[in-house]
């Protein structure tokens, strides 16, 4: 199957356009989300606070999981900062985004759950911005290693490829749908079924990114991420449990 060949002076712009699509489109459901839940508006200082801390989170954590993935970059007496500045990392930016609405909770006083209506916008950001991604092709560094089955995709260098950008955009549709199928039973424990979201996503990349180059090996020929993956795991899946157990009891 033949994919975008795009050239590199094109593949940056329409990658560029599609995260800033992506960007726009998440912002605009998650208010759309408040509205009709009749919450606060976003200028409201609690909700602002929590978006700030999420957006400044998300910019944090997206560039030091990208460092994380690609430390060669910093290699040699002259780095590449073109490439140290434009690389990004979705698990980075959920992670970093996590960790920024927490802290913006705790420095406003907020103690209820705010990460549920993330879900929708996370959906559809990560695939308007797998999109971009896929079409932007081997100049995006997210496809995936060879392979013969009959789905594989050519991006204009001969080889069949592990689309793996569609198969990240299938399986967050597929998590966000049967979360919004069981979003009855999981209202009664807010903030759950963000946490399991989180987790099944961090899980999915520790495997996915087992099809996918690796461009810095680390211990056990893994990769940057997949190591972030695990650590973001071990720390976040007791709470998952605890909560899912909780949630079992009522």
């Amino acid at each position: 199957m033949n994919g975008p060949a795009l050239s590199a002076a094109t593949a940056q712009p329409v990658h560029l356009v599609f995260e800033w699509l992506a960007l726009a489109g998440g912002v605009q459901l998650y208010r759309w989300q408040r509205r009709r839940a009749r919450q606060p508006a976003l200028l409201q200082p609690g909700s602002f606070a929590v978006v700030v801390g999420c957006i400044l989170g998300a910019a944090i954590g997206n560039k030091l999981v990208f460092w994380i993935e690609m430390p060669h970059l910093w290699q040699g007496t002259v780095p590449d900062w073109r490439l140290i500045a434009s690389g990004q990392s979705i698990v980075g930016g959920l992670l970093g985004g996590l960790l920024g609405v927490e802290i913006a909770k705790k420095l406003t006083g907020i103690r209820r759950s705010t990460g549920d209506q993330f879900i929708l916008p996370l959906v559809a950001g990560t695939v308007v911005g797998r999109i971009g991604c896929f079409l932007a092709g081997l100049h995006d560094g997210t496809y995936g290693v060879p392979t013969a089955l009959p789905w594989g995709v050519d991006f204009g260098d001969g080889i069949a490829r592990h689309p793996t950008q569609v198969y990240d955009m299938l399986f967050v549709l597929g998590v966000g749908g049967l979360l919004w199928r069981w979003r009855a039973p999981l209202a009664r424990s807010p903030g759950l079924a963000f946490k399991l979201y989180l987790a099944s996503y961090l899980a999915w990349r520790l495997v996915v990114d087992g099809v996918k180059p690796v461009p810095y090996a680390y211990a056990f020929g893994l990769s940057g991420i997949q190591w972030v993956c695990i650590a973001a795991l071990v720390c976040y899946l007791p709470f998952v449990f605890l909560q899912s157990r909780e949630l079992a009891r009522t």
